[in-house]
């Protein structure tokens, strides 16, 4: 495909164009003034276009479209315990494929290409993915007592590295997840961190998402913060992804700027939506920045947030910064979109992706900025992010192939996939 007289992000996230951007493969072959004088394959001539960079969600749960709706009105820990974990408990694989295809419809609408998934039944969310087309980095979070190799997530690790070795070519990575600091021993996470190092994975985990449980793990560990205690159990040696970090203190802003310093590789990944929603509090970006930590955004789970909708994600993630910080310039549209491509693309450790540059991966969104809602045009890139919505994203490409465009879904047959996971929702919430 050719993109014709489209402006662009370049890799400084810096606004470049009218320009002729080719897609060959699975790569972006050439970035030039001119088309190139021998192409014949398929052309998009844009009137007012944009193309950018496919977002990366960098901390979701996909299937739990399932539970959109389900537990309303309740702080996390009352969440978890009486709607979310009992509803789990029914699922089954054919249940999260179902779930997996409705999360990554919307996200593909919304402009996102890539994923970072922390769940269970990963055989369903595999035959998912590899049919949707996505990149994901997927995980089953470790909760419990003893050794991984005991643990029922451990097995669902197996099939993950199993399916990474027989197909080179996937666009699937495998990762580990240690759910929460609260939900699992000292023993497990001994334990998860000496599979991570031998098989060289990195770790998600949901990381003081709120005051009661960083409270109550200082209450638990001496005194000792959730990050506090990972460090001494020697996490620091893999790459991490933290999800939320919403309560961090003095201490574990050093500890992450420290650890950086010494080579760590540390994502942290904003989720404003769900942090809202569930009542947990506002995280401090500025902050986060400071310590030369990777940031990211997501949109954790459709249960907390309740879309999976990364454009309304980045916006949100904006402007709260803005009011949080007090500071109109920080997490403007460049800084913003940055976060959500290339700071999730280095969170799954893709770092060729992320970016628009010759040579480099095409996982490409294209905005149709000839609208009402982003007229007149001083600055493309302040329309998408604060003026535009999700239907001026006309197309969203990964690895070179069209997932979704003008509405219209490639690989995903939405009408059935609304009717199954329609279906086994109510079905699940009846038996219990």
């Amino acid at each position: 495909m050719l993109f014709k007289n489209v402006l662009y992000l370049d890799q400084n996230f810096q606004v470049q164009g009218p320009a002729c951007i080719l897609v060959e493969g699975d790569r972006i072959q050439s970035i030039s003034q001119d088309p190139p004088p021998t192409y014949r394959g398929e052309v998009y001539q844009a009137k007012r276009a944009l193309l950018l960079p496919a977002f990366v969600n960098a901390h979701c749960h996909i299937p739990m479209t399932l539970l959109r709706g389900y537990g309303e009105g309740l702080p996390l820990q009352r969440w978890l315990t009486e709607r979310i974990f009992p509803f789990e408990a029914k699922l089954t694989d054919e249940d999260c494929y179902w779930g997996a295809l409705l999360g990554m419809a919307e996200l593909l609408a919304s402009g996102c290409g890539a994923f970072t998934d922390m769940y269970m039944h990963e055989a369903g969310i595999i035959k998912a993915v590899e049919e949707a087309g996505l990149r994901a980095n997927l995980a089953n979070g470790l909760v419990g007592d003893g050794a991984f190799k005991d643990n029922s997530s451990y097995l669902d690790t197996q099939l993950l590295l199993r399916h990474a070795k027989d197909h080179p070519s996937s666009l699937i990575k495998p990762e580990l997840a240690l759910h929460a600091e609260y939900t699992s021993t000292e023993a497990a996470a001994r334990s998860l961190l000496e599979f991570a190092e031998a098989q060289d994975l990195a770790v998600q985990i949901h990381l003081s998402e709120t005051q009661k449980e960083h409270e109550e793990a200082k209450t638990r560990r001496e005194g000792k913060t959730p990050l506090a205690y990972l460090a001494d159990l020697g996490y620091f040696q893999v790459p991490l992804i933290f999800a939320h970090a919403v309560w961090l203190e003095d201490g574990d802003f050093d500890l992450l700027a420290q650890a950086v310093q010494d080579g760590a590789q540390i994502s942290l990944v904003h989720n404003p939506s769900s942090n809202l929603k569930l009542g947990s509090g506002f995280a401090q970006l500025k902050r986060w920045e400071a310590t030369g930590v990777n940031i990211a955004l997501g949109t954790d789970g459709a249960s907390s947030n309740n879309n999976l909708n990364m454009l309304e994600e980045v916006q949100l993630a904006s402007l709260l910064q803005k009011g949080v910080s007090r500071d109109p310039d920080f997490m403007g549209p460049q800084q913003s979109l940055e976060y959500a491509t290339w700071g999730g693309a280095k969170a799954q450790g893709r770092t060729d992706s992320g970016r628009i540059y010759e040579g480099g991966p095409a996982d490409l969104i294209l905005v149709d900025l000839d609208n009402y809602q982003t007229t007149p045009h001083f600055d493309p890139l302040a329309n998408f992010l604060y003026a535009a919505d999700r239907q001026q994203i006309f197309l969203t490409m990964v690895a070179g192939k069209v997932l979704y465009r003008a509405g219209e879904f490639m690989t995903i047959d939405i009408e059935r996939v609304a009717y199954q996971v329609e279906k086994i929702a109510k079905a699940k919430a009846n038996s219990l």
